[in-house]
This record gives C-alpha cells, structure tokens and sequence, in this order.
C-alpha cells in the first residue's frame, strides 16, 4: 500500500477549523464522505467527549473505516448512504442538530487504489468507475450506449474538455468494432484525439475525460447540489462546516452555497439590519485555501485541493 491513502488531506488544517465549535462538550460530526476514517479519526481523538455520524456511499468504506474507528466504541456511528441524505441520518440517530460537517468530496484513496474499480487512469482496468459496487451503471455503459451529443455534453460540462466533440466521435467510432471494457484502450484513444500540443498545459489527455465519466456514473454534482443545503441546514448555531473541493465544477458550487448564507437579505439603504435578515453563516477561509508545498510532497493527492469552511451564526431561514 502507498502512503498517500492513510494521509488525510490538510488534516491540521480541518483539526484547527473544528476545534473552537467541538473543544470542551460533547459535540456531534458529520463526516459526509468518511472514506478510510483518518479525518474522523482524528477529531475522535482530538475531542474526547465528541461523537462521529459517519456516512459513506461504499459499504466497503464502513468496512474498513467501522474497523479503523472501533475503539471509540460507541461514539461512533456509521451509515452506508450517500451524502445528500445528511439530515435523515441525523434525524434517524436521535440529533436536530450538529456542531460540525466536514465533507472531503471526490473519489476516495480506498477507491484510486484498488485497481479494479476503474478510477485511475494510469492502470489498465475495467471502466467501473462506480463508488458503491454492484448499483447502477458503469464508466463502460456510458461509452457504449450514450448518443454522440449526450456523451460530448457530459464530457464537456462535467470535465472542462475542449476536444468532447472530437472525442465522442472517436469512441462512437471505435464502439462499433468493439465495445468499451478497460481503460487501457479509452487512455490510447485519447492519446491519438487530443493534441499533442494541449497536453503540456493541460495535463494527462485522460484526466478531463475520467473526471467526467466518474462525475456522471456517480451523480456527484446532483448529489452535492443536494448535500449542500441539507448540510448547512443541520448545522447548528456555533457549528461549523468545512469542506474540501478536489475541481472547479465542486468548488465553485461550494463558494455559492457559502457565499448566499454569508450575505445580509435586508435591502440596501436601510440603516439596520431587519431581524431575521441577517447573514446565516460567517465565512471562516478568504476565498479557497490550498495545500503548501510540504502537503503536497507529504499527499500528492492534496494538490488540486480547495478548502472553504463557514460558520452559522444565524439560524436557518
């Protein structure tokens, strides 16, 4: 096994943001996305009295993490489902409410290192790309069933390619001598699509196009969409949320969700603020915080890493 899968991304980073809503009481976390556990680990560890609603999509994921996790006995609880279901799940354990929710989005360490899953681009294996095995379509049947125009839109929207419809084309071509199964080939046919000259500033030519299969096969900006409000909703006052974007198309949801809840609904000109109109949230990181160099040395997968974290300080309208 690597060392970048047992490295949660900008721990000290997360420690320090929850620490003034968790220190000192019992307290209740949302770890949405608890992948191997190294974030709720440490905040378990970080905060005697606090307990950890763990949810994660991948049954192989509350495995593992349920093991990880064991001996904070019954502080913690684990739920196989998706995040956009946050507010059932702490409902369904007895809490209105949380002091905090940290959602570190994107494919998972468990899921890039384990070959078979499909995730990486730089191993041949078959194109699964499914964050929860054996439910709902793969990486393959959206190369062999999607029509040129669905396939082009998901490329383009969901991973920024220039080339989607170049692309499209090229594996609606290919599709009718063979169907899609493994990488292998999807990675050779992107090497011959995509010029030369865009690969030295944008990257592995597979990088966009993975991205934007596993986005699609997983639902994962409809999830998000979801997630977001229903997050921020169970938030208490006090309570904080951190999140971590590992792409634009994420990121750039969170700044909105944030940036609506931090601004003030009483209509400009008024000389004070009308009870009830006041910022929900208040914004604790200027702008996205990235990853210094010595994390990314440490966890190369903190690289592309954006981190925006909130505050409620008001309650939900």
């Amino acid at each position: 096994m690597d060392q970048p899968r047992h490295v949660p991304v900008l721990l000290d980073r997360v420690l320090e943001l929850f620490a003034p809503a968790l220190s000192g009481k019992p307290a209740v976390v949302v770890d949405t996305t608890l992948g191997m556990g190294g974030h709720s680990d440490a905040l378990l560890s970080a905060h005697p009295e606090l307990t950890l609603i763990g949810l994660d999509r991948d049954p192989q994921a509350i495995e593992m993490a349920g093991k990880r996790l064991a001996r904070h006995g019954d502080r913690v609880h684990l739920v196989n489902v998706t995040y956009d279901h946050i507010d059932e799940a702490v409902e369904d354990l007895g809490h209105s409410h949380v002091d905090g929710v940290l959602m570190d989005l994107g494919v998972s360490s468990l899921q890039l290192d384990e070959e078979e899953r499909g995730f990486a681009y730089s191993k041949d294996a078959p194109l699964d790309m499914r964050m929860s095995k054996g439910t709902g379509m793969t990486a393959a049947d959206v190369l062999n069933t999607y029509s040129h125009g669905d396939l082009a839109r998901v490329l383009s929207t969901y991973g920024e390619e220039r080339f989607a419809g170049k692309i499209a084309s090229a594996v609606l071509r290919e599709r009718e001598k063979e169907p899609f199964t493994n990488s292998g080939r999807l990675v050779e046919l992107l090497y011959a699509v995509v010029p030369a000259a865009s690969r030295r500033t944008g990257g592995h030519p597979a990088k966009r196009t993975f991205q934007a299969l596993r986005i699609e096969v997983n639902g994962e900006l409809e999830s998000l969409r979801l997630a977001l409000p229903a997050a921020l909703g169970v938030l208490a006052v006090g309570g904080r949320i951190v999140v971590e974007s590992y792409q634009s198309l994420e990121d750039r949801m969170v700044k909105h969700a944030l940036a609506e809840l931090a601004k003030s609904k009483t209509p400009p000109g008024l000389p004070v603020e009308l009870p009830g109109h006041g910022p929900e949230v208040k914004l604790l990181t200027r702008g996205a915080e990235l990853a210094n160099e010595q994390e990314i040395e440490d966890n190369p997968r903190a690289a592309p890493v954006r981190l925006r974290a909130a505050e409620r300080i008001g309650a939900p309208r």
